[in-house]
């Protein structure tokens, strides 16, 4: 009897404990983020594999997508509640009358990294100057049309006194095909995204000419958060919530790097080892935070407008509403 008994209690402790985790796991509130590749969307990752967001009451369905226009087009229609995505592409966006507003960064500064095959030994857009004035062969870069990847290129070839055309241009419209083009050898430089380009440096010999944090600033974005208008109208508790558990997130990656990668590990997200992983934190110009240089964000707006990608009347207080991230980070 006395086994019956206990058998029965802990039967009936179970079924309670079941009972409560499904009424818990029901009253979290559902949101569905985009996301790409990139080093800066490790907030989201290890938010979501700590336990950050359900903290703050969320229960955040990651998706991923290989295109940013893509991601951006699926925020617009509404099948997301938030994208991370290159801070060029809500412009797009307003473009077409959507009213995208980004709400932060996406968390990472200097994620943006242009390398070359180690062949060319070049080191800096400095080096690349004499390769083009030695009459070198012209060297073909991968980078997205209109997106912040081709922008640096753009931006560091006129500090350094060369044009688009001292090199060639290709256009992908894939991140992760771009990664495989430099791999074989297919293009000479790639402008691509950290931990992707540290692996290339660790482990395939590459070199780094130049990053976002020296084209542009210590804090100019890789990739923001974006929601629509609506929701910061009708929402702005599931913003503020979102935004607490990628700072709790951020604390993580910032006092205890060993344990985000332990995390990032249940997820396999990024596909490289723990120490490029690592290396890639490491080597970032600050720890982690949100809030981005918006002076520089309008630089890069100003380099798509002459471009002809987007028109000169949408500027970057327009689209960003970092007041929330601000008044959280202080």
């Amino acid at each position: 009897m006395a086994i019956k008994s206990t058998v029965t209690a802990l039967a009936a402790a179970v079924s309670l404990t079941t009972a409560f985790t499904v009424q818990a796991e029901s009253d979290l509130t559902q949101v569905t983020v985009g996301h790409l590749v990139a080093l800066d969307m490790a907030p989201l990752f290890v938010g979501v594999e700590s336990g950050c967001f359900e903290e703050q009451g969320l229960a955040v369905d990651t998706r991923f997508f290989a295109n940013p226009g893509d991601n951006n087009a699926a925020l617009a229609g509404g099948s997301l509640d938030f994208n991370i995505n290159p801070f060029t592409l809500p412009f797009f966006a307003a473009n077409s009358g959507v009213p995208i507003r980004v709400v932060s960064a996406a968390g990472g500064w200097g994620v943006m990294e242009v390398i070359a095959q180690g062949e060319y030994e070049l080191s800096s857009m400095e080096d690349l100057k004499e390769h083009v004035a030695s009459g070198g062969d012209k060297l073909t870069v991968a980078v997205l049309q209109g997106d912040t990847l081709e922008l640096i290129m753009v931006t560091e070839l006129e500090r350094v006194g060369l044009s688009t055309d001292d090199v060639e241009f290709i256009y992908f419209d894939d991140l992760l095909a771009m990664v495989e083009a430099f791999r074989s050898g297919g293009v000479d430089i790639l402008s691509h995204i950290k931990p992707y380009t540290s692996e290339m440096v660790e482990q395939g010999g590459a070199t780094m000419i130049t990053n976002n944090a020296q084209a542009w600033a210590d804090k100019a974005p890789n990739t923001v958060v974006s929601t629509l208008q609506s929701t910061l109208d009708e929402k702005p508790e599931l913003v503020e919530s979102y935004l607490k558990g990628m700072l709790c997130a951020a604390e993580i990656i910032n006092t205890d790097v060993d344990k985000a990668l332990s995390l990032l590990q249940g997820g396999n997200y990024f596909r490289v080892s723990d120490s490029v992983l690592k290396q890639a934190f490491a080597s970032a110009p600050s720890p982690i935070s949100f809030t981005p240089d918006i002076e520089s964000v309008q630089y890069v707006v100003d380099e798509l407008s002459m471009l002809g990608y987007i028109s000169d009347d949408t500027s970057a207080e327009d689209i960003f509403r970092t007041d929330m991230i601000e008044t959280l980070e202080k």
